[in-house]
Parts: C-alpha cells; sequence; structure tokens
C-alpha cells in the first residue's frame, strides 16, 4: 500500500533549520501517526509523501510557501497576560500558547508588560526553509470513525 488520501500514516520524523540545527524529532518516542489528505501536516509535507510506501526514507526540503510561510511584519498582537499560557512568568523570546476562535495558536512573547503582552503571531518557524528527514513506519487504511473525525487514532495519533 501507498500512502495517499485516507490512509493512516505512521512514521519517524527529524525536523531541521536552514543551518541544519535539530529543531524536533520524534525518534526518542513513539511513531507519529496522521490522516493524509485531511490538512493535519503542512501541505508540503503531504504532498512529498504521496505515493510513498511504508519502510522507505524520505529527505524533504520546504521553502517557506509550502510550510509555514513568509513571515509577516504586520503579525504583532497585544493581548492579556492571562490568555498565554504555557509558562508563569514570561520573557521577550518565550514560546506561548493563546486560545483564539480558531482554536490553540502558538506565538512568540515580543514584549512583557504588567498586563498586556506583545505577541508575534507567526509561527516560529515561518519565513524559514526548513528539512525533514522521514522514516515511513506503516501505512493503514484509515477507519470510518477516524474519516468522521478527519484524524488518526491510536498511538501516535490523537487520544480521545
Amino acid at each position: 500500500m501507498n500512502i495517499s488520501k485516507d490512509c493512516v500514516v505512521q512514521l519517524h520524523y527529524s525536523l531541521f533549520d536552514e543551518q541544519d540545527n535539530l529543531i524536533e524529532s520524534t525518534k526518542s518516542g513513539d511513531a507519529l501517526a496522521y490522516l493524509h489528505g485531511h490538512n493535519n501536516m503542512i501541505p508540503g509535507f503531504e504532498k512529498a509523501l504521496e505515493g510513498k510506501a511504508a519502510g522507505e526514507h524520505v529527505s524533504i526540503t520546504l521553502p517557506p510557501e509550502q510550510a509555514y510561510g513568509a513571515r509577516r511584519a504586520d503579525a504583532i498582537q497585544r493581548v492579556p497576560v492571562k490568555h498565554l499560557s504555557g509558562a508563569k512568568v514570561w520573557k521577550k523570546g518565550m514560546t506561548a500558547v493563546v486560545h483564539t476562535e480558531q482554536g490553540p495558536r502558538q506565538v512568540t512573547v515580543e514584549k512583557v508588560g504588567r498586563f498586556m503582552v506583545d505577541v508575534d503571531t507567526n509561527h516560529p518557524l515561518a519565513g524559514k526553509t526548513i528539512r525533514f528527514e522521514v522514516d515511513i513506519q506503516d501505512i493503514r487504511a484509515a477507519t470510518a470513525e477516524e474519516l468522521a473525525h478527519g484524524h488518526a487514532h491510536g498511538v501516535g495519533g490523537h487520544q480521545h
């Protein structure tokens, strides 16, 4: 079976920045599981894995347009400190989560005041070319429940 829409893909990946620094990796834990073709991964990642098979190693280099987009200069917003989650004390450069009407969003703290914080809403990897080293572990057809929910279940996927 090859990777196509409505397949659950289990894989390990390592993510690197333009300077070849490791940003994150799944290799020390369970494989990641995602439902292919349902916007659960960045578009360039899914496109690069389309048609691949279990056991393959894939190196994927993505420019910003296919990854997290270009950095937007107008992406600084002022929000109440109480809306940030992830730490008790905030400092410039820290990553926080803000809960928005579109769901949780990762932001970078730019300036901290007593009650308000200026945050950069660009994704931390916006404007950067990134590289994934991917080892495809397993591919299977999604269950009816996974298709209805729009994500993979079980180990490495969404836990209800």
